[in-house]
């Protein structure tokens, strides 16, 4: 399936998060509370963004990550939208609105918490 066909099969709540770059509602996600071992993958292109080891419960509503997988190369763009200046993120590979990236995160990796609307990523449970 190519991407405009993967953009085609998304749910609202998917299309509107990756597409119209929306957000989720805090603690409806359904992998806010994930806490399985797994990858995470952009929901549109299936590039790998994160692992298990790398999410964190910071209680924000949202699924949150302290760091992403080496080559996921995620691309960041400062949002000025609703009155305040974040830093969003987005895929590298096909440009879907991810969440956002902040600086309060776990100092031992880096400082820094990604959070990401559960709908957009996918998720696969290791083996």
């Amino acid at each position: 399936m190519n991407i405009k066909e993967r953009i085609a099969a998304l749910s609202d709540l998917s299309y509107y998060v990756t597409q119209q770059n929306g957000t989720e509602r805090p603690f409806t996600g359904v992998l806010d509370k994930e806490y399985r071992r797994g990858t995470y993958f952009c929901i549109v292109c299936d590039k790998k963004l994160f692992t298990s080891q790398m999410k964190f419960n910071s209680g924000c509503g949202w699924p949150a990550f302290h760091s992403e997988v080496h080559d996921a190369e995620i691309t960041r763009i400062i949002d000025t939208s609703h009155g305040m200046t974040r830093v969003e993120v987005r895929c590298s590979a096909c440009d879907a609105h991810l969440g956002h990236v902040f600086n309060d995160g776990p100092r031992q990796h880096g400082g820094e918490r990604y959070c990401i609307n559960s709908a957009a990523m996918r998720f696969e449970v290791e083996e």
